[in-house]
């Protein structure tokens, strides 16, 4: 079975809404603008391109970077890894055409289906809509957060309202730098 790793920029109150800049949040941007950059901290990001072995995007995400980061040099490995977009309304037509291998699922039960093939780690990427149903679903295996000494407050989050029993998280990797950041990765008990 292959490993489904979410990982994100989280604010400490767990907004994920717009870090790059997006338009339409009035805090866009809060990755770069509000924190000093120290690529110590960043270190895992270099590391998840070189584990990951396909990429899995919901349909606002995958509109939001197919136009951008199939020309970034800094993500190479990414662009030419198989990608995933689990939408129901994004037709092939949709598909940009530099960006390698792309298939659309339709639903969490093919998102599933793709976890029991052969192959390395899936990596979710952006994707907050995508990230709460996963996780209601219980399709995540791991968390990559990097998680920025903010609070943000209205936007979205990380992980969804829904009530639900408890998901026990494991601690496997954390380290804090002197920005402020805070790496944490979990592993999710079953």
């Amino acid at each position: 079975m292959r490993t489904l790793i979410s990982t994100a920029f989280v604010s400490l109150d767990g907004v994920v809404d717009s870090p790059g800049g997006e338009e339409g949040y009035r805090n866009a941007g809060w990755t770069f603008k509000e924190v000093e950059f120290l690529p110590e901290a960043f270190e895992i990001k270099g590391r998840e391109q070189e584990e990951a072995a396909a990429m899995l995007l919901g349909r606002v995400s995958y509109q939001a970077f197919s136009p951008v980061w199939p020309d970034m040099a800094d993500f190479a490995r990414y662009n030419a890894m198989p990608k995933y977009v689990v939408s129901t309304t994004l037709t092939d037509a949709d598909l940009v055409s530099n960006w390698g291998d792309t298939t659309i699922l339709r639903s969490l039960d093919e998102v599933a289906a793709l976890k029991e093939t052969e192959g390395g780690p899936i990596i979710v990427h952006g994707s907050a809509a995508l990230n709460h149903a996963l996780s209601d679903a219980g399709l995540i295996d791991r968390y990559h957060l990097l998680v920025f000494p903010l609070l943000l407050g209205a936007g979205k989050r990380l992980f969804s309202s829904t009530d639900k029993d408890t998901q026990k998280l494991k601690l496997v990797e954390h380290e804090a730098y002197a920005n402020g950041l805070q790496k944490q990765v979990f592993d999710v008990v079953r």
